[in-house]
């Protein structure tokens, strides 16, 4: 399937209708932009979406695991400094 749309002077496109029903697309989702060798990628947003956009896929598990800990960490600090009492 093909279809084509315009880009706006904002750099906005439509979807559209058909695509967006296909693939559940609906206001507020997020779709993630990639530059591949084939051109343009975009892809809904889920929640296992964002695997590999911290780190290469080729990374080894042991840094993967240093980096998934300091990025804990980072988030429970920010947590405990966002429900400290004033």
């Amino acid at each position: 399937m093909s279809e084509s749309t315009r880009i706006t002077k904002k750099g906005q496109t439509t979807i559209p209708k058909d695509l967006r029903e296909k693939y559940d697309l609906e206001p507020g989702d997020e779709v993630i932009w990639m530059d591949t060798d084939d051109g343009i990628v975009v892809k809904k947003r889920t929640r296992t979406s964002g695997r590999g956009m911290l780190v290469p896929d080729d990374t080894a598990e042991e840094k993967r695991q240093e980096i998934a800990e300091e990025l804990g960490q980072r988030i429970r600090n920010r947590w405990d400094r966002n429900y400290e009492e004033t």
